[in-house]
């Protein structure tokens, strides 16, 4: 009988030659991103090599092995189809036990950049807090187990989720993927800025912890005996151990279940009025007629559809990010919380764009520029559910982070008559720019229509900026005159009134052209 491990390890390679033989870009992306990711690694592992002897190297090297375990259970989960092995219903139909089925693929995943990577960091954290032979006999222990509990978190996540990871929520994963990407290097950044401002003492609490948690107890195992504690190194040895053990345990029960549960398709489907109690429950706190059935479609959109919802995250984030981590580290203006707002008032650009060819089912409901009104007030009344308040939100933190509370009136009124700016050539960019959004793929433009997005959406950002010059003014004014600051709470009615003046007349502007353009709409967001 042919070695199943042997096998999948064949196999694995024989997925990364095939895999590169698609095409030559595909080529030079792996060539390219190894290079990078071994230079990566080459030049953390001298960086922590340098820390040797440094009074706090312990705690990089710690928190460092934590940080990477964390990478290794949450990449499954955002990169799905990264690796083919990583789903195992694939082999349902094939004669395998689960035990050796497992360790053939703990052999696999030993396959590729990953683990190499993993190898020469979890060494360069090892080296930096080894001194005397006994901690580097360790180190090689410590290495051998620190990546095996990675790799067998990786594993049992993965199992665990593989339903989720193949659906319509696990593509939603995957396209929201860049933004927990850039939240966590906005995240990285804010404390490599507070390290280096207040030291690596700070990091000495958080490791006191995180060594005993696997596989940050291996490297701190070294440590341990770097220290002369025998026998808290042997424990915390013990400890990566039994925990690599409990997750190959956890794996092997997930993959059992996997080969012999029924899958959920084949299962018959829930009762139709249960499925419709959420929507029954929704609209009932919408208004009633047509306004409130766009407002729901238009919700279903932002929690549906996955380049919908990703636009919508990562406006959220970034609106909130930018103000408040630049009001924490205390470079921030409480002026910068109307980024919220105009983050949030770009998704009113290109609506009928997320409807693809089905516009033409909303195209059939408009006969006259009074059904075209109600259709964008629909769409726009749903896109202020959300953003009235997390812009009220974001500016209330903010202010309270900077202790300004004297402005929060001004910058609520400059939020909201920006946003109505925004929901006014949102709606004339609409009808008069649209363009398709390519259902597959990464792509948020359909080929041919990049001149179309950028008119609309920076052509209707400017035109934003100048409906909010009178509000502007207004603000510089009450600012720069002696005794105005006693009147600046001012702006918070003038600039409510006027974002809802500016809106209603947008909206009012966009409807016939709207009505008017239906066939060249329908032709411009079809084209995805």
């Amino acid at each position: 009988m042919t070695n199943l491990t042997s096998t999948f390890v064949r196999l694995k390679l024989s997925l990364l030659r095939n895999g590169l033989r698609q095409s030559a870009g595909r080529r030079a992306a792996f060539v390219a991103s190894a290079v990078v990711a071994l230079l990566v690694a080459a030049l953390q592992l001298l960086g922590l090599l340098a820390l040797r002897g440094h009074a706090h190297a312990d705690a990089v090297a710690v928190l460092g092995t934590a940080v990477l375990a964390v990478g290794w259970a949450v990449m499954p989960l955002f990169f799905p189809t990264g690796d083919e092995t990583l789903d195992p219903t694939r082999l349902v139909m094939l004669p395998l036990r689960p035990r050796p089925l497992v360790r053939a693929l703990l052999a696999a995943s030993l396959v590729g950049i990953g683990p190499v990577f993993t190898v020469l960091l979890l060494t360069g954290c090892a080296l930096s807090v080894a001194h005397g032979a006994a901690a580097y006999a360790v180190t090689v222990v410590a290495v051998l187990l620190g990546l095996l509990v990675c790799v067998a978190l990786a594993r049992a996540v993965a199992a665990a989720n593989v339903r989720l990871l193949t659906s319509r929520k696990g593509r939603d994963l995957a396209v929201l993927s860049g933004l927990v990407i850039a939240v966590g290097a906005q995240l990285v950044n804010f404390g490599a800025q507070r390290l280096g401002s207040a030291g690596l003492g700070q990091l000495g609490p958080a490791s006191d912890v995180v060594r005993w948690l696997p596989p940050a107890s291996a490297v701190g195992a070294v440590w341990s005996v770097s220290e002369g504690s025998y026998g808290v190194a042997a424990g915390q040895l013990l400890l990566s151990l039994a925990v690599s053990a409990l997750l190959i345990a956890v794996w092997a029960r997930s993959l059992t279940r996997l080969m012999t549960a029924p899958d959920g398709s084949t299962l018959q489907a829930a009762d139709a009025g249960t499925r419709d109690r959420s929507s029954a429950g929704l609209g009932r706190l919408l208004p009633g007629g047509r306004t409130g059935t766009v407002m729901e479609r238009a919700l279903r959109y932002i929690w549906r559809d996955p380049k919908t919802k990703a636009a919508w995250v990562t406006s959220l984030a970034i609106g909130l990010i930018v103000p408040v981590f630049n009001a924490v580290q205390g470079t921030g203006s409480v002026y910068f919380a109307c980024l919220a707002a105009g983050m949030l008032g770009i998704q009113m650009y290109n609506q009928f764009g997320q409807d693809t060819s089905a516009f033409w089912m909303v195209a059939l409901t408009i006969s006259s520029p009074r059904d075209a009104y109600a259709e964008l007030r629909g769409r726009a009344l749903a896109l202020l559910l959300i953003t009235l308040p997390y812009a009220a939100l974001v500016t209330v933190v903010t202010t309270a982070l900077l202790g300004d509370w004297a402005r929060l009136p001004e910058v609520l009124g400059l939020s909201f008559a920006l946003l109505g700016a925004m929901l006014a050539t949102g709606a004339w960019t609409s009808a008069r720019f649209p363009y398709s959004i390519p259902q597959e793929g990464h792509r948020n433009v359909a080929a041919g229509q990049a001149g179309l997005a950028w008119i609309s959406i920076f052509g209707g950002m400017v035109a934003a900026a100048l409906l909010c010059a009178p509000v502007i003014a207004l603000a510089v004014a009450l600012n720069v005159s002696a005794g105005g600051d006693a009147w600046t709470w001012l702006l918070l009615p003038v600039g409510a009134v006027y974002g809802t003046a500016v809106t209603l007349a947008g909206l009012r502007l966009a409807a016939p052209r709207t009505a008017a353009r239906l066939p060249e709409i329908l032709t411009a967001v079809s084209k995805g």
